[in-house]
């Protein structure tokens, strides 16, 4: 059976660099007052932050139907009999259910998967399901170790402040101003739990006491145990933070494989500059 493995750009990572690991990506959408951009294509991540400087205002949507129409059309004419596909999670996206409209359109066989989430986990899960196809995995396995890895993430996100958050509606003016008026930090998270939908945690006082309760999340969700840990910290032009907090986790996870990136531009563009994500998972 000949196999394709398909993403998109909630990884972090362009077309280019995906294909080097045989792996097809299309980018999602970034739209600000006047333009709409292929994330990764034609609007890089300090492009991104260049324009949250300027305030842009944005709204992000799935890849364009017209080119998931004409990767599935090509993939048919090679040959394929099966897409495999870890995009962008239902609850943020209509993603999978393009690709699956797409490809019954097309009478291709797809199987997706629900990540819950976006970004580093999304990547390692395709790139793990491909690993286990050519070693020869059975089916049913895989389909336990992607499980597995899913129902172990977990994804906290810290906004420095609420400026970009109020800019793009995501919150209500009543509550907009009353979080800038007590100075609220609140601490989201996503994960399978919240249906892949963004949710509050906690709300406190400081973005630094928001980081602290991150890491006490982390302990309960047993990050503190085995060695098997994959941690992300993600930025949105934060280095100097994301560093700390790097510091900060590895003395209190010592076992964790931990990791300082920028965050994905599609989350980066609604949490604005400042921002650090925390996205953990257990490997498999």
């Amino acid at each position: 059976m000949k196999i394709a493995y398909v993403t998109d750009s909630g990884t972090g990572k362009s077309i280019a660099e995906m294909a080097k690991d045989g792996i097809i990506s299309v980018p999602l959408q970034i739209s600000d007052e006047k333009n709409t951009y292929q994330d990764l294509e034609n609007l890089s991540k300090s492009d991104l932050i260049h324009l949250l400087e300027e305030e842009h205002v944005f709204k992000t949507s799935q890849p364009s139907p017209g080119i998931i129409q004409e990767c599935f059309e090509s993939l048919k004419k090679q040959g394929v009999d099966l897409i495999i596909a870890v995009p962008i999670c239902n609850g943020l996206s209509g993603t999978i259910s393009t690709m699956t409209t797409i490809a019954k359109s097309l009478d291709l066989n797809i199987i997706t998967v629900d990540c819950y989430v976006t970004a580093v986990v999304q990547e390692y899960l395709i790139k793990r399901i491909k690993k286990a196809h050519e070693e020869n995995v059975n089916d049913l396995e895989i389909q336990l170790i992607t499980n597995e890895v899913i129902d172990s993430c977990n994804t906290l996100i810290i906004p420095e402040n609420l400026d970009q958050l109020i800019r793009g509606g995501r919150m209500t003016p009543l509550a907009a101003k009353l979080g800038k008026l007590l100075k609220i930090a609140p601490v989201l998270q996503i994960n399978k739990a919240t249906s892949g939908r963004i949710d509050t945690l906690q709300k406190v006082r400081t973005f630094r006491k928001a980081l602290e309760k991150a890491m006490d999340q982390m302990e309960i969700d047993h990050v503190n145990q085995g060695d098997d840990w994959h941690v992300a910290i993600a930025h949105v032009n934060n280095i100097s933070e994301a560093q700390s907090l790097y510091r900060k986790m590895s003395d209190r996870f010592p076992k964790a494989e931990i990791e300082v990136i920028e965050l994905c531009s599609p989350v980066a563009a609604h949490t604005g500059l400042g921002a650090i994500c925390i996205q953990y998972f257990r490997k498999k």
